[in-house]
């Protein structure tokens, strides 16, 4: 299990071969990668800025894949977080997930990157033409972050 926040790009092939190398009990490896987009609520982004507190969000991170590894037996997993300014197309986070079976490992992964979106502590400022502005979660991730709270047995079969 690890977390980097980095300001490099990463390799996503080097990170999958390291996650599952090594372990022949993996059967499953799921992962998801976000990138910057070039518009936002009908406004093109220049750039966008993110910054982290040192410590703090490593330790919120660590603690939500713990919870995920609990949740879906899960057997590796790595988190990649981008922060400093991107530009459209670049990578910003990489969640990837080992487990015995695919439905564990989709699950948790989902779950991971549900948090990252609503709860991880990263403040995201996007700059457009017409300035620039600090980001607030959207209604939509919060919901889609409830659904975990309320179903605590979701397992795969």
């Amino acid at each position: 299990m690890s977390v980097l926040i980095q300001e490099d790009d990463f390799d996503l092939a080097f990170e999958l071969k390291t996650l599952r190398s090594g372990n022949s009990k993996v059967g499953a490896m799921v992962s998801f990668v976000g990138l910057v987009r070039d518009f936002s609520h009908n406004e093109t982004i220049e750039s966008i800025y993110l910054e982290y507190y040192p410590g703090m969000t490593e330790k919120a991170l660590n603690k939500i894949i713990a919870e995920a590894t609990e949740r879906w037996s899960l057997i590796n997993v790595r988190v990649i977080h981008r922060i400093g300014q991107l530009f459209a197309n670049d990578q910003i986070v990489l969640v990837a997930t080992t487990a015995l079976h695919r439905g564990e490992a989709f699950a948790g992964c989902e779950f991971i990157i549900d948090y990252l979106k609503t709860a991880a502590p990263f403040w995201k400022k996007e700059q457009t033409r017409e300035g620039s502005q600090w980001l607030e979660t959207r209604e939509t991730d919060v919901k889609r972050m409830e659904h975990w709270h309320n179903d605590t047995v979701r397992k795969s079969a």
